[in-house]
């Protein structure tokens, strides 16, 4: 008898590798310089934020240009708790993760009117409220932005060693969560929900799918995971401005053209574009705007010659799929033959 499956060989191989590089990169305070786990960290956070951003994007089909947005509220939450609320950093952190996903409730409804490119404009928009809004706020800098003071610093590690070790696991962990958090909210029977507005809203709507809740599910669970990265990013940097905090460049247009050279709608490509982004990035760096132009000639052949991305190229040939998320039909060896 034929037996239904998501595992493939493909899987379970990537299934392993992927423990022992994670094992391997656990360990990276023992064997990594200072500047390459800062480098790490940096890889970490943006390949959370680009599973985060194709989450909603990819399967949701919320194109948003406004999560730098969450990015800088994460961040201030991060201050303004530990400065005037006496929180330790990481508590903090997550607060502002829950505070951030109360909030964005109110702004879905008032967003979640506009369609397509309104929406996206919708949401640049809100960033910008949230930039000049914080911008006003002299107690956390205004304009000029605050520094966390040296007391608070220390909460994360007396020594600057065990500091950067702490944040580098932080950084790390984050990424393992929200991944982890994507796969099991795409197997669940809300990300099969989202799977089919992907594919169609009107006959997701048809069977009897409430379109607007699941979308506003994904965004709030988006907007909290965007916000704990956002704080995470600043207790590395342990200086925030609001240009800084809610920057369209740094914290969206970035997180964009890695999910879309590496391929929308799947859990592989942000990982294949985090890569390359950051190969192109380090490689080009030193040369200026030439290296802005290098990623938009990057972007463009990318989405001539692959619309699906790099993954959805080597998905569409070898017929990979490294997280097992499509079920499969498996026949008998002896059906096989017939």
């Amino acid at each position: 008898m034929p037996s239904v499956t998501r595992a493939t060989p493909a899987s379970r191989a990537a299934l392993f590798i992927g423990l022992v590089v994670l094992v391997v990169l656990a360990l990276g305070p023992y064997w990594a310089g200072r500047a390459d786990m800062r480098l790490m960290s940096e890889i970490f956070l943006y390949l959370a934020l680009a599973c985060i951003w194709n989450l909603m994007a990819g399967y949701a089909g919320l194109v948003s240009v406004g999560q730098q947005a969450f990015v800088g509220f994460g961040g201030y939450m991060l201050f303004a708790l530990t400065i005037f609320g006496g929180l330790h950093p990481v508590p903090a952190i997550i607060v502002g993760g829950f505070l951030a996903a109360a909030l964005s409730i109110p702004i879905a409804t008032l967003i979640f009117r506009l369609k397509g490119a309104y929406f996206a404009i919708g949401t640049w928009v809100v960033a910008e409220v949230f930039r000049l809004s914080f911008a006003q706020i002299q107690s956390l800098g205004g304009g000029s932005g605050s520094s966390l003071p040296v007391a608070i610093v220390k909460e994360i590690g007396a020594k600057k060693a065990t500091r950067e070790a702490n944040s580098y696991w932080l950084a790390l962990g984050a990424a393992v969560i929200v991944l982890l958090a994507v796969y099991f909210f795409l197997r669940s029977r809300r990300g099969l929900a989202l799977t089919a507005i992907r594919d169609s809203e009107v006959a997701a709507s048809g069977l009897g799918i409430d379109i607007w809740r699941t979308k506003l599910e994904v965004y709030v669970i988006a907007s909290a995971f965007t916000a704990i990265i956002g704080g995470l990013i600043f207790l590395q940097k342990l200086r925030i401005s609001p240009d800084a905090a809610f920057s369209v460049n740094d914290w969206t247009a970035f997180v964009i053209f890695i999910v879309v050279i590496g391929g929308i709608g799947t859990l592989e490509g942000p990982i294949i574009g985090t890569l390359v982004f950051f190969a192109l990035r380090e490689t080009l760096a030193d040369f200026g705007t030439f290296y802005l132009m290098v990623l938009g000639l990057v972007a463009i052949v990318v989405m001539l010659k692959a619309p699906k991305g790099l993954w959805g190229l080597v998905r569409d040939r070898f017929d990979l799929e490294l997280f097992p998320l499509s079920y499969r039909v498996r026949f008998p060896k002896d059906e096989e033959g017939s």
